[in-house]
């Protein structure tokens, strides 16, 4: 791990224009820079770079950040390959906490895996472009699925001799360990203790991580082999640097395009992928024939929220379309669903259409995914048992739908084309948000992390938690903290202990949340909180440089966002001028109504809080209290607590300065 002290180095040295120059051609405007986006196409500039705030943000698309998050979402790096970017940049050593001999062993042997797949892959490319059998074989092969040579190169296509045993006598003779040519899959041991090479004789396409590491490889059987070969393709097993499950086909060759159109195209194959690249379409990963993961998934959601199932229109590419879609809904993914016509899949379609064409086919055609369902399910069925199991099966995808006003949207939409009672929908929708709270995704492939996962969302429908309708209130709240954090609006405050105290916003909204026993339901935000608390004894704490420049990426987008804002940019132009015609009287007395309306911009949003807050489990009552009708004892409780919410609100309401008659 990169030291904490060679981090500081790093955002200290990390000038916020020359990085983005070298992506972007920047011209002064007053205190700051201007240049085209480079992540949407746009002809007039939006893109600023705040040489004083150390951030960028295009006004146009809303992306942007500190040096560090630019990079990575530029580069699609992580954290940690942004700060060695830079580092590189500036010349600065890396400096690493030191590791444990466990660790050391671990990182050693996984870099020696990472040695050993890129040799193979370039021993493998060789083969395929200079072996008299590489060229007659393996590249008439890929010729014939008119793959150019620059679409071979950028996929680091190849080809395994088919002499079982060359791989492992050369990498043996390079000085390439027996233990990690194992380890890595590339060959296998047999009861004789003879190294077999795993793909002899087949084409190869390397797996390339999202980092640009060689991760594995799948081999292909020629086409004259696969008839009646079960085994088509064999694939790297399992190891410390390759699980099929965690990994996208493509996603290195792709994750720039993904990020830019804001769209990933999902497709079964490695061919589908090449050809679609080969087409003009580049952001298209493959899953190659499993069920999606969530690990997959989160791979794709840091790029784009969403996502198109491209498959062929048989019976194997409808089934294919099905899989995994409810995991992909829960992970909040905007999903939709083309199947193509006439036999074709990807590959064959795309070597007969321009990218134009393609891409215009794919917009008038995909359909949502929920309305894909019902048709394909309720398409000229008259059977009722059968209709029945259908229209249950077309609500659960919808109760895996994290969107509350989406997932109504889809409920009524069902409720008008099926011509069933909405209300009964609702019944048998929220049935299955509880089942799937205990077990989420029985169809698709599970982990310890999709488990612990399950219990978090969706929420029942009429059963809304504070968050879903008070989450602009937590975001006003959020933008006063990353703002203003630091400014104490209130000196001598007494505390239940007796002792007096001064609080700044950040603490004095902690205070007033905790108290009353209430707190931030959105996870960034409530970050914001404890971070702004934690740091406020902190000497020189500056509210809005801290979350600027925060370790947490999300936070630091969130932040340069709400801070470069168009009508802040515009003051800060006058501001100096401005005050430089003040008297000390005047600024004084500035800086005290300053204070001022801070105080009752909290006391404010601090009480719409409380109202939301009262409101929404004021609505959850209602909605128990209809249900605890033959419960008198738990309606006595319910009717009480009611009572006291409503009494509550009216309190609420007079401080906000409304009147409240119900």
């Amino acid at each position: 791990m990169i030291d904490r002290a060679t981090v500081e180095r790093i955002k200290d040295a990390a000038n916020i224009v020359d990085v983005v120059s070298e992506f972007v051609t920047l011209r002064r405007s007053g205190a700051n820079y201007k240049g085209l986006c480079p992540f949407h196409d746009e002809k007039t500039p939006s893109f600023i770079v705040s040489p004083a705030r150390g951030t960028c943000h295009c006004f146009g698309c809303g992306k942007g950040g500190n040096p560090i998050s630019f990079i990575m979402e530029h580069e699609q790096m992580t954290y940690v390959e942004a700060l060695r970017w830079l580092a590189k940049k500036y010349h600065i050593e890396i400096h690493e906490r030191e590791l444990s001999e466990e660790e050391k062993r671990e990182q050693s042997d996984r870099e020696s895996m990472f040695i050993v797949n890129e040799w193979a892959m370039g021993y493998f490319s060789d083969k395929l472009h200079n072996d008299p059998d590489g060229v007659a074989i393996g590249m008439q092969y890929f010729r014939s699925r008119g793959f150019r040579d620059d679409i071979i190169k950028k996929f680091k296509l190849g080809y395994d001799l088919q002499n079982a045993r060359a791989l492992a006598t050369e990498a043996l003779s390079k000085g390439y360990k027996e233990e990690f040519i194992l380890k890595t899959g590339i060959c296998y041991k047999t009861d004789r203790g003879d190294l077999i090479d795993r793909y002899a004789g087949r084409v190869i396409f390397p797996w390339i991580g999202i980092s640009g590491k060689v991760v594995g490889f799948g081999g292909r059987l020629l086409d004259s082999r696969t008839k009646g070969v079960n085994q088509k393709y064999v694939n790297s097993p399992d190891s410390e640097i390759y699980h099929k499950d965690r990994e996208l086909y493509g996603i290195y060759q792709a994750k720039k395009a993904i990020a830019k159109e804001d769209r990933v195209f999902m497709v079964e194959g490695y061919t589908d992928v090449i050809s679609m690249h080969q087409c003009g379409i580049e952001n298209v990963v493959a899953n190659s024939g499993t069920a999606l993961s969530v690990h997959q998934i989160h791979i794709l959601h840091r790029f784009t929220s969403n996502i198109t199932l491209l498959y062929d229109g048989d019976a194997a590419g409808i089934h294919a379309a099905m899989r995994g879609t409810d995991m992909l809904l829960a992970e909040g993914m905007n999903l939709k669903v083309l199947l193509l016509p006439d036999g074709d899949d990807p590959d064959s379609f795309s070597r007969k259409h321009t990218a134009a064409d393609f891409r215009k086919y794919i917009e008038e055609h995909q359909t949502d995914f929920i309305q894909f369902k019902t048709d394909l399910l309720l398409k000229n069925e008259r059977d009722p048992l059968k209709r029945s199991e259908a229209i249950n099966s077309v609500v659960r995808s919808i109760s895996f739908v994290t969107n509350q006003v989406l997932r109504d949207t889809y409920l009524h939409d069902c409720s008008v084309r099926m011509g069933i009672n909405e209300a009964t929908l609702i019944n048998t929708l929220n049935n299955f948000i509880r089942n799937n709270r205990e077990n989420r995704f029985p169809d698709a492939a599970r982990d310890p992390q999709a488990q612990q996962q399950a219990t978090a969302q969706p929420q029942v429908v009429q059963d809304v938690t504070p968050v879903q309708q008070a989450s602009k209130v937590e975001r006003m709240l959020a933008e006063l903290i990353i703002r203003h954090g630091e400014t104490v609006i209130f000196d001598n405050v007494e505390t239940e202990d007796g002792q007096t105290v001064s609080l700044n916003i950040a603490q004095y909204i902690d205070y007033n949340l905790s108290i009353d026993g209430l707190s931030f339901q959105n996870p960034l935000f409530a970050r914001v909180l404890k971070d702004a608390v934690e740091h406020s004894q902190d000497q020189g704490f500056s509210a809005e440089q801290f979350f600027l420049n925060h370790e947490d990426i999300e936070i630091s987008r969130m932040a340069t966002s709400i801070c470069m804002d168009q009508y802040r940019l515009l003051e800060e132009r006058k501001k100096t001028s401005q005050d430089e015609e003040k008297s000390n009287e005047e600024k004084r007395e500035e800086a005290e109504n300053r204070i001022t309306d801070l105080r009752k911009q909290t006391e404010h949003l601090l009480n719409d809080f409380r109202m939301d807050y009262v409101e929404q489990r004021m609505k959850q009552l209602q909605s128990q209290i209809t249900q605890a009708a033959a419960d008198p004892v738990s309606l006595q409780q319910l009717l009480e607590e009611y009572k006291m919410m409503h009494e509550l609100r009216s309190k609420v309401a007079k401080l906000l300065g409304n009147n409240i008659i119900v």
